[in-house]
């Protein structure tokens, strides 16, 4: 078969690494990959939101099978448009992918359908917004309604944070057209789970729970980034609260979406947080999460291109889903700065027995060198008998990798590592 997986980071590599173990795979295209997904597939310089050039290339090559996994392309259409050329795809059409593409779409859904998430208010009117939050519980939390490559959420401590953020996102156009409507939303506490789950709009079947670790610098301090760092399974989620997600919140999403003539098929990806009132949804996204793809897949002992295949088939019932009771760790070298400001175009040094647990991120070939070209660069993952060993394994790996100006956190899995020993 000739696969073609569109997207460009580690959360791609991660997919393009499990996707190679099925032996009828002969060819892997990545459009447009990156430095070091061109050591696992055929890297094609097309964009992934170029749609016409996603769509023009798999009919030239005769593209068996396409996994659309970044949100952008999922949300401008590429699913569609790959289907209406008798492409077979694993990802949500368009009118599904809203569930993540449109935040205030997302609020309204769970409110219609009794889902549990914060109480809200959406505004498309800036003084509207500003008015409501002179009376409005504080910390609250202000999000743009659209995508901003995960960064258009503000946890506001103060009123007059929120109004700083309320003016940046709908008068200043800091997300573009993504922050023209907002939602502010109640400030949620408990711990946070994350939990992808594989469903062809009639099953849902969970993947193992993870932890991500937004915070740029130690002890969850600093900038909110794309993650630096994840640990499945989460500890934090226990048999009797998947039981309950199952039943509150999971199948009634889908549910949802197939009253609203939305039938999401894909890997559809909640974010949540365990209150004392039980679990609440923070966001959904309408695809793979990055980093806990990478924590996740390499514990599905399953074949994923059987599993995806059997999602886009609408068979997810009676295809086989399982993944390793044992422990895997994430941890992210990123450049220093980021996700402010950093360096680039240094050249990165890993031992090749450490290869096989490395997913590239941001770095570019040059000649034959790898170099780095992002923010966060690699995911380093190993999987062990339990998550201390996990995390030791990966922080020795992450010690004898070398490239400038590289950072990582030091204490990823550190609050999972205590709930255990508790």
């Amino acid at each position: 078969m000739k696969i073609l997986v569109v997207g460009s980071g580690g959360r791609e590599h991660a997919v393009i690494k499990k996707i190679k173990e099925n032996p009828s795979v002969e060819t892997i295209y990545a459009l447009p990959g990156n430095g070091g997904i061109a050591g696992d597939a055929v890297c094609v310089p097309v964009a992934a939101t170029d749609i016409d050039g996603i769509v023009n290339f798999a009919v030239e090559n005769s593209i068996d099978y396409a996994v659309v996994t970044p949100d952008d392309p999922l949300v401008l259409g590429c699913v569609d448009a790959l289907e209406a050329k008798g492409i077979k795809c694993f990802g949500p059409r368009a009118n599904a992918a809203i569930i993540e593409g449109s935040k205030v779409f997302s609020k309204n859904l769970m409110k219609k359908y009794g889902i549990p998430t914060a109480r809200f208010e959406t505004f498309d009117d800036m003084s509207k917004a500003l008015e409501y939050l002179e009376t409005a519980p504080i910390p609250t939390v202000v999000k743009a309604d659209g995508l901003a490559l995960g960064k258009g959420v503000v946890i506001a401590e103060t009123r007059d944070e929120a109004k700083e953020a309320v003016v940046s996102m709908m008068q200043e156009k800091k997300f573009g057209a993504s922050g023209l409507r907002i939602v502010i939303e109640e400030f949620l506490t408990g711990p946070e789970v994350s939990v992808l789950a594989f469903t062809d709009g009639k099953v849902v079947k969970p993947m193992v729970s993870s932890m991500d670790h937004k915070r740029a610098l130690d002890g969850d301090k600093g900038l909110n980034t794309g993650g630096m760092g994840t640990i499945a399974p989460n500890p934090c989620y226990t048999k009797e609260i998947a039981n309950r997600c199952m039943e509150e919140i999971y199948l009634p999403t889908i549910n949802a979406m197939n009253k609203e003539g939305r039938t999401f098929k894909g890997c559809l990806y909640f974010g949540l947080m365990i209150t004392g009132d039980g679990p609440k949804v923070i966001e959904y996204n309408c695809r793979f999460g990055d980093p806990e793809t990478q924590v996740v897949l390499p514990l599905l002992e399953s074949d994923l291109l059987t599993v995806m295949q059997a999602v886009t088939d609408g068979t997810l019932a009676s295809c086989d889903v399982r993944f390793s009771d044992k422990s895997a760790a994430c941890v992210i070298m990123a450049s220093k700065g980021y996700p402010s400001s950093y360096e680039k175009g240094f050249k990165i040094t890993i031992p090749d027995d450490i290869l096989p647990h490395v997913y590239v991120a941001g770095a570019r070939l040059s000649g034959d060198a790898l170099v780095t070209s992002g923010g966060r660069v690699l995911g380093v993952t190993y999987v062990a008998d339990d998550l201390r060993k996990a995390l030791d394994a990966s922080y020795k790996a992450v010690r004898s990798i070398h490239f400038d100006n590289a950072y990582f956190r030091s204490d990823i899995g550190a609050r999972a590592l205590a709930l255990k020993e508790d």
